[in-house]
């Protein structure tokens, strides 16, 4: 069978794969640099894996005359499963919706690849990264509501996150995120309004007996970032 395959047809096939790798790559860092759930490798092979979806599409159209856009179609099907498990939610918010959807975009980008529409797979890769990277600030603008990134240094986190709780659900309107980064720091993510007094926050938290010190983070400072 492998000689029956032109080398031009092989050539052709590595340079399709080397193409979404690098494409696919540039998706799947931007996501794995904000700790998404599907981050470099997910995305690079779901790129690769689309590629080779369309290639086989072809390949047995050109050998038994089979529709080439049967196989295409049930991927776009099924990578809807892939990015259901990217969602997540905690209690009245919903995350992930992103993720999946950079899931499907490196889909698509893939099958463009492998049909051999190159620079539609280029130029897509650039205006999904610009979206993804640049686009949030721009919506965040247009919110009610903004980010409220906290830094506590507590003794024994978990005996005093049920009061820690209950204060940010007196004082923050949604808590996005709540992760213990060491024995005594944890880090929280909550959403406010614009115009309320952040320092009522930190008052609350400081009285707390074991919190030693409460601080905000900066905008590009990471999460998880200790």
């Amino acid at each position: 069978m492998l000689e029956s395959i032109d080398v031009s047809f092989i050539i052709s096939i590595l340079i399709k794969l080397i193409i979404i790798l690098v494409l696919s790559s540039i998706i799947g860092l931007e996501r794995e640099s904000y700790n998404k759930p599907a981050g470099f490798r997910t995305h690079i092979l779901v790129g690769v894996s689309a590629v080779l979806v369309v290639i086989c599409g072809i390949f047995m159209h050109e050998k038994t005359g089979a529709d080439s856009t049967r196989i295409p179609a049930q991927l776009l099907s099924g990578i809807g499963f892939l990015g259901a498990g990217t969602i997540l939610r905690n209690g009245y918010s919903v995350r992930g919706l992103t993720t999946a959807a950079s899931l499907l975009a490196t889909t698509c980008i893939g099958m463009s690849i492998g049909a051999g529409l190159y620079s539609v797979g280029i130029i897509s890769t650039i205006i999904v990264f610009i979206i993804l990277e640049y686009t949030k600030s721009i919506s965040d603008k247009f919110e009610h509501y903004s980010i409220l990134r906290m830094k506590i240094n507590v003794n024994k986190p978990k005996d005093n996150l049920k009061e820690i709780k209950e204060i940010l659900e007196n004082y923050v309107f949604e808590t996005n995120e709540i992760k213990t980064i060491s024995e005594n720091i944890l880090v929280i993510s909550g959403r406010i309004r614009h115009d309320f007094n952040k320092s009522r926050i930190f008052y609350k938290l400081m009285q707390i007996p074991d919190v030693n010190e409460v601080f905000e983070l900066e905008e590009n400072n990471k999460i998880y970032e200790e």
